[in-house]
C-alpha cells in the first residue's frame, strides 16, 4: 500500500520545460485553426451573398400590379 508521501515522485526538470512548449504549440495551433475557420466562414458568407444577389437579379418578377 502507499504511505501517502507526496515526495515519492519527482519530475525531471526537462519534462516540465517540454510540457510548457507543447502547451504553447497547442495554443498557437488552435488559434491558427480558429482564424482559418473564421476566414473560411467569411468567404463562404460573401460567396453566398453574391449567389443570392445573382438569383434575385436573374429572377423575372413583376412588382407592379396591373389589374
Amino acid at each position: 500500500m502507499s504511505s501517502g508521501k507526496s515526495d515519492d515522485f519527482e519530475l525531471d526538470d526537462a519534462f516540465d520545460d517540454d510540457a510548457g512548449d507543447f502547451d504553447n504549440d497547442d495554443v498557437s495551433k488552435s488559434n491558427n485553426v480558429k482564424n482559418s475557420l473564421t476566414k473560411r466562414r467569411v468567404i463562404d458568407d460573401i460567396l453566398e451573398e453574391r449567389r443570392l444577389q445573382r438569383k434575385i437579379k436573374d429572377y423575372d418578377y413583376d412588382l407592379d400590379d396591373d389589374e
